[in-house]
């Protein structure tokens, strides 16, 4: 399966590497590439930098595009181009998973309306803002609806792309997989430990 990650600039480290870490232990199963609007080198505030392909080079076969999130979010969600491109892409795309913030870029595209999504419990409140026909879910890890996935903060995105493999191969096959990177997964996706009370 072909996954393309999108980047922008200040992205969250671990809401990239976390899901990457994940699905690039299974190099006979997906093949992992890195894309951004204009492509070329994308930076964040951890001083990571990536190579990127523009995001026009990716082909209608896509079966995972990953969404993450990060406080250029907060730039991006205003972004027509980006938008519009990340909508073109969703559309296509087989599956669709978002990290933390990067459910606002989705749910601007109008996409999530009128399904279930979640994010980012501390940046909940923002988050809504951008899409007020979703049907927000502030207690779960993780969402699953239709095609996309879209998780809670940060290391949400391991538990949720842990989950997306359980889903396609089974719960004991996911273990195997956290077990390998010494992850204590949390399994159940409706309840998220961090959710601000």
């Amino acid at each position: 399966m072909n996954i393309a990650v999108l980047l922008f600039d200040d992205f969250e480290t671990l809401d990239v590497y976390g899901p990457v870490e994940v699905f690039g232990r299974l190099v006979d199963l997906y093949a992992i590439k890195f894309y951004s609007l204009n492509g070329g080198q994308i930076k964040n505030q951890h001083g990571v930098s990536v190579l990127t392909e523009k995001l026009e080079d990716i082909n209608d076969n896509l079966q995972i595009f990953i969404i993450p999130g990060g406080i250029g979010t907060r730039k991006e969600v205003e972004n027509k181009l980006l938008i519009d491109k990340i909508k073109e892409i969703a559309t296509f795309s087989k599956f669709v998973l978002t990290v933390c913030t990067g459910s606002a870029l989705l749910a601007r595209t109008g996409l999530l309306d009128n399904k279930i999504a979640t994010s980012n419990k501390r940046a909940f409140e923002w988050v809504i803002t951008n899409g007020t026909n979703v049907i927000w879910n502030k207690k779960a890890r993780w969402t699953i609806d239709d095609k996309y996935y879209t998780s809670s903060g940060v290391s949400a995105g391991i538990d949720m792309a842990l989950g997306f493999l359980s889903d396609r191969y089974g719960i004991e096959f996911a273990r195997r997989v956290a077990f390998e990177i010494e992850y204590n997964w949390t399994e159940d996706k409706d309840n998220d430990t961090f959710k601000v009370k």
